[in-house]
């Protein structure tokens, strides 16, 4: 009998059941195109276990979800102003 090998972090998402439900925040995130960032974080505090030695990754992250919320405010303002246009 072969004793079993540990297997790296798997990062693909398991298979949901009809009726589950994505968390909305990972939807959110995915959606941001951020997710590679994200993950950074998650795995970095894994690692360390201190938020302070996970910094950098932290500030990518909120870099990332800054720009991400600055370009859905300006398509925003863009569909408002043709709406508006039209009417």
């Amino acid at each position: 009998m072969s004793a079993s090998v540990p297997q790296g972090h798997n990062r693909t998402r398991p298979m949901k059941k009809d009726d589950e439900e994505e968390d909305p925040l990972d939807q959110l995130i995915t959606r941001s195109g951020c997710a590679a960032s994200h993950f950074a974080v998650q795995e970095c505090m894994a690692e360390h276990q201190d938020w302070r030695q996970c910094q950098p990754q932290v500030q990518a992250f909120r870099d990332c979800m800054s720009a991400q919320q600055a370009r859905q405010r300006e398509e925003l303002q863009r569909r408002k102003e043709q709406a508006n246009a039209h009417h």
